[in-house]
């Protein structure tokens, strides 16, 4: 068993196809399905079921991926511990973001992290929770900003800020006067949140219960954004984040409401595999979400020093 084949089944994992994970590795297909074949003789196990259209993981196999993925990266952290004297804010950063966070607070978090790791820019992925959580197991990811609670086996986390909801109404709405809301009385309008998939979409409703019991399918947005406009065009109302409320985001069209007490809020935070073998580069992403300065943001006790691990 190679680390070389280990990368060659990690890369079919992530593919779901030999072609492809033989030209991602840099290898002609025959060979990549030949050192693949070997190393499941070698193991005595079925990794790969291979059918004419679909290539998916064995039970067994899922296992064994996973192994490989770690082994992977416990390689490259000996290659960084070797190289005690590199610095760890040279080089990309894979940062994935929700998308209720990610157009609310990157341009000031890109501004604030480029004037402390200059060299370390940053590749964004923009996605939903789930998705963004599989790509950093993989390794696709080095670390993502995500709404708690989470809890993933082998993936740290640190929340470290909290935002409340405010509701949003157009101008002409009969609440649009009022100094605050309760949210129990949301079931009975038309409220336009984001589709099923979106962890904000879920906080709504379990933060408004009354909304939560009357929601079907009802009026759905792809992106905080487009909803804003639905609800600017007279078709609803809707609960967004006060991110995204800021002076930049305001609509006259648009009159944005309190909650009345408990006002519901969400925490923010970074998440990370266990054992990254770049915690400087952390620690730089983990601050700087700390030094933002958004209207509305609660900053939360930061994570600790030694949270993101260390290389001695």
């Amino acid at each position: 068993m190679t680390l070389t084949e280990l990368q060659y089944i990690v890369a079919v994992a992530q593919e779901r196809h030999f072609g492809r994970a033989a030209e991602r590795v840099f290898v002609t297909q025959p060979a990549l399905s030949l050192a693949i074949k070997k190393l499941e003789a070698e193991l005595g196990a079925t990794i790969f079921e291979r059918r004419r259209s679909q290539i998916t993981l064995t039970p067994l196999g899922e296992r064994i991926v996973h192994q490989a993925q770690r082994v992977l990266e416990e390689a490259d952290r000996t290659k960084q511990i070797a190289a005690q004297g590199k610095d760890q804010l040279v080089g990309p950063f894979r940062l994935g973001v929700i998308a209720t966070v990610g157009p609310y607070i990157l341009p000031d978090l890109v501004s604030i992290l480029h004037k402390r790791a200059p060299a370390m820019p940053l590749e964004i992925e923009e996605n939903l929770t789930v998705n963004l959580t599989a790509m950093l197991k993989n390794g696709k990811l080095d670390a993502i900003i995500i709404s708690f609670p989470f809890d993933e086996p082998g993936i740290a986390a640190h929340p470290i800020y909290e935002e409340v909801f405010k509701l949003v109404v157009p101008v002409g709405h009969s609440w649009a006067n009022r100094k605050s809301v309760d949210s129990r009385k949301l079931g009975s309008e038309k409220v336009i949140l984001p589709h099923a998939g979106h962890c904000f979409r879920i906080q709504v409703l379990e933060a408004c219960p009354e909304l939560s019991r009357s929601d079907t399918e009802g009026m759905q947005g792809n992106s905080l954004e487009t909803i804003r406009q639905m609800v600017a065009s007279g078709l609803g109302i809707t609960v967004l984040p006060c991110s995204a409320l800021t002076p930049k985001y305001h609509n006259k069209r648009l009159t944005a409401l309190t909650f009345a007490k408990p006002v519901p809020a969400r925490q923010i935070g970074l998440a990370w595999r266990k054992g990254f073998a770049r915690p400087d580069a952390l620690k730089a992403i983990a601050g700087s979400i700390c030094a933002l300065k958004i209207l509305g943001l609660k900053m939360l006790q930061a994570p600790e020093e030694d949270a993101f691990g260390s290389l001695s």
